[in-house]
């Protein structure tokens, strides 16, 4: 039981790292092209995709309870990895238009885990990942209602979020080795 929290833990930990270095490199490079930097959008979503669902088969084997939204999540989020990664053209589409959808799922998923985080992780982490997600799917929504402004800040949008999002499974990781 322990082995299995400890690898949530340190997959949290990578991804929490990852995803925080993706939003350093985003502010850094605004003016990067779009296409240099879909490809690494789609290591990140296969990432993100596979801790999704490692926390479902982990959720599911200590809690009994299955987070199925977090599976298909997880499963969403390696659909759109490979379209990204196969097609730079489709996958600069994806992040204008159909990135904003991928992070409603996000945000949406972990928003399910609320009471779990809250029971395990501390009221504290509780509301901090309640805000977090709540700010994702407003940008998300904004993102939606206005791709140009999607096209036009993508990077800070996204940047940001991602930012948070990186503090955010770093938080959870770390509790978790507590």
């Amino acid at each position: 039981m322990i082995k299995n929290k400890t690898v949530l833990a340190w997959s949290e930990l990578l991804l929490g790292i990852l995803l925080i270095l993706l939003s350093i490199y985003t502010f850094a490079s605004p003016s990067t092209a779009l296409a240099g930097v879909t490809f690494a959008y789609g290591v990140l979503a296969l990432i993100t995709g596979i801790v999704d669902i490692i926390f479902y088969v982990k959720l599911e084997k200590r809690t009994g309870f299955s987070a199925s939204l977090s599976l298909l999540c997880g499963i969403l989020s390696i659909i759109v990895a490979i379209l990204i990664m196969c097609n730079i053209a489709a996958g600069e589409f994806v992040l204008i238009v159909l990135f904003p959808i991928w992070f409603i799922a996000h945000c949406v998923a972990h928003l399910t885990h609320l009471s779990y985080i809250r029971r395990f992780a501390g009221t504290g982490y509780y509301y901090f990942t309640l805000i977090v997600n709540i700010l994702g799917l407003i940008l998300g929504c904004l993102m939606i209602f206005d791709p140009f402004i999607s096209f036009l800040s993508v990077s800070y949008l996204i940047g940001t979020y991602l930012l948070f999002l990186g503090i955010d499974s770093l938080i959870f990781g770390l509790n978790l080795l507590d």
